[in-house]
Parts: structure tokens; sequence; C-alpha cells
């Protein structure tokens, strides 16, 4: 397989776009993708999209506006991984041959989605759980109190990562959320499924993301920006559960696990000693907590102590969610796993600003998806590792 790199990213400001609709916003987010590469949208030879909500055919009404057309197109769907599979795709693409260049969109519009079928995402057909109140905060919430059984958390170290996360987001100038809290303000906020309060979780947004990706004969040729290092994907999984996974447990998940492990595996890193920063789907607080030990960052059993070490923090071993996570960015459910990508990019090219981590070379990108539905309840995580 050839070496796959990042040339160029780009991507909207996270938050309520009502009056944008889809193709406002993937336009907006592609267009920034080829200036940031410098290079003619019409180099395309592919283009995968990612989103869940989104009207038929958005990537091809997309890229109709920069005149790319004519060229294989394919709207991806893999819960809020949508946009990490369209990476995923693309990458392939690249790594077997099949192509030089292409791009990865991933773009959800809420505001448009809750116009159409009313406030709020709705139960789908079939969602028995959902039905019966096991929604996804519910779940969480369950993560939540598994922690504090299990690992020994506290309420404080259950609102750490959204205390850190709103810190971050300050800082960038895509966020959503712009906003110091404190465990108090969080505590104080309204419950949703006890412990998590609204504070812990992230918002509805709208937005878009795009990454070009390329092979390393076509980087070497029309790569511009010589002050950037050379990043590429060192791996990329999706990693899917299976149906026996049902009443996994929140702090055991499989699928989170393997994909991980597989990751590392493909990019010859070790998590724990290799990996520099970490952008992951923190949609609830206590989900970011419970992460890094499933992602390989710290031992078993380790996360809550890995969390009070501040290793986590920009100046910390393995700083995660520095851009301010989705927390503080938003949850634009497709664009997302575009963005982490972009994010750990720009971390790697040293472009991330104020919260820059210093000296990164080593990134993971994760997101997690799935539904609660029926009996299976199936769950897919998409990761990225990119070096430089």
């Amino acid at each position: 397989m050839r070496d796959v790199y990042v040339l160029g990213v780009g991507q909207t400001i996270f938050g309520k776009h009502g009056s944008l609709t889809v193709n406002d916003l993937g336009a907006a987010a592609a267009l920034a993708a080829v200036r940031d590469a410098e290079i003619s949208p019409k180099a395309f030879q592919t283009a995968y999209c990612g989103t869940i909500f989104s009207p038929p055919t958005p990537v091809q009404s997309i890229l109709f506006r920069l005149g790319v057309d004519r060229i294989p197109m394919v709207t991806v769907e893999n819960a809020c991984a949508s946009g990490s599979s369209a990476v995923h795709l693309l990458y392939n693409d690249i790594a077997l041959g099949a192509c030089d260049v292409g791009i990865a969109l991933g773009v959800e519009s809420l505001s448009a989605y809750n116009r159409k079928v009313g406030k709020g995402l709705l139960a789908i057909e079939g969602d028995l759980q959902g039905k019966l109140a096991l929604s996804m905060p519910s779940f969480f919430a369950k993560l939540c109190n598994r922690l504090m059984e299990k690992r020994g958390a506290t309420i404080e170290d259950i609102c750490y990562p959204s205390v850190k996360n709103h810190k971050a987001g300050m800082n960038n100038p895509y966020s959503q959320y712009k906003t110091e809290v404190t465990v108090a303000e969080i505590m104080a906020s309204p419950m949703i499924a006890d412990p998590i309060t609204v504070l812990q979780c992230c918002p509805q947004s709208d937005g878009a993301a795009a990454v070009i990706l390329c092979s390393e004969g076509y980087y070497k040729k029309h790569n511009k920006k010589g002050n950037r290092p050379p990043v590429k994907v060192a791996a990329s999984v999706i990693s899917v559960s299976g149906a026996e996974d049902a009443s996994f447990d929140p702090l055991e998940m499989e699928v989170m696990i393997k994909g991980a492990r597989a990751a590392c595996e493909k990019a010859g890193v070790d998590a724990a000693k290799d990996i520099d920063v970490v952008e992951l789907h923190d949609a609830f607080s206590g989900e970011e907590l419970a992460a890094y030990e499933m992602l390989g960052l710290c031992k078993r059993g380790e996360g809550v102590a890995f969390a009070r070490s501040r290793a986590v923090e920009l100046g910390g071993r393995c700083p995660v969610n520095p851009s301010g996570g989705l927390l503080s960015m938003g949850h634009p459910l497709g664009a997302s796993g575009v963005r982490v990508v972009n994010e750990i990019a720009r971390q790697l090219w040293g472009e991330a600003s104020a919260n820059q981590v210093k000296g990164a070379k080593v990134g993971m990108a994760q997101m997690l998806g799935g539904v609660l539905t029926g009996l299976e309840s199936p769950v897919v995580a998409g990761i990225q590792i990119l070096k430089k």
C-alpha cells in the first residue's frame, strides 16, 4: 500500500447556521480546503462525503458549486463516524492506487433537519430501546455511574473533561462555545440523565469540514507549503461491533479497544508511549474520561488517575481534545469525523496557535457512532493515526 499524505484542510465555524443549507456549509469547507492545498478542485479524482440527515446526493451538489463533476462521488452514512468513514474510504482509494488525489467531506445541518421533523432528534423506526427511554444521554449516564462504581471516579472527575475542553475552546476560532465553566456551574445546569447535566453534553450544531488527501508522488509534485512538515495518514481503521456485544460494558467497548489496537499496530506505534495528541468523540464529558483507557493511552483501570495527573491537558503527556472537543467545538454529526483529522493535521503542522501541543509528531483522531436500536445496538468507531 502507498503512503497517503494530507495536502489541505478546511472547515466552517461550528454553531447554529439556520440560514445556510448543507450545500452552503459543505461548499465553504471544501473551498477552504482547496485554498489551503493551493490546487484546483478540478484535480480531484474522487470524493466522499459523510453525513446523516442531509438531503440526497449532497457531495455532488456541494462539489458542483466548485465546478467539480463527472468523477466518482459517494455519500457515506455511519452514524457519528460518517466523516471518519469518508476519510477512510478516500485513504483506501489512494493507498491501494485507485487514484492520486481526492477530497473527503463531512457536513450536517441539524437546524435544517429540525425544521423538517420538529425540534430534537427523534427515535428511528424500530428503536425499541429509545422508546423505552434508553437514549444516548441515559446510556452515557450509565457509563458515568459505572466509572464511579468501578473506577472510583467522583463528580469532579466526571466534569473534568467538560471544564478542560470549554477552556480550550475559548482559543479556537471555529468553536461553538467560547466560555469557561466550573464544576459548580456544570452541576447547577439542568439535569438530563443523572449524573449528566446540560453542560456535560455537546450541543446540536451545524457545520462542515473537508480534507484533501493524496499519494506521495502527487504530494511531492504539488505541495506548495514548504514551511509545513509532511504529514501522512499512517493508519485508518473502521471498527464495527458484533451482535454479541448487545449487553456490552460501557467501560469495555470492544469496538474502541480493538479498533485502537489495530490502528496502532498498522501505524507501528504504542498508544501509551508514542501518541502525542488525541482528538476524540466527547459527546458527553464522562465519555472522554472512559476513553483514555479504551484507546490505550493508559493502562486498564487507570483512566481516572491519568486524568487527575493532568496528562491530558496542554503541557501534559498526551493532551486530549486541545481544540475544545465536541463539548466546546460543537458536533455537526457527519462533519466531526473529518474535523478531528483536520485538527490532528494542524497540530502536526504546528498550526494550532494557542492550543498547540509542542513537539507533536504522532496524533490520533477518533470518532464513535451508533444507535440504540432493537437488541443489537450496533456501534462503529473510526480511528485515524497521523504522523509527521
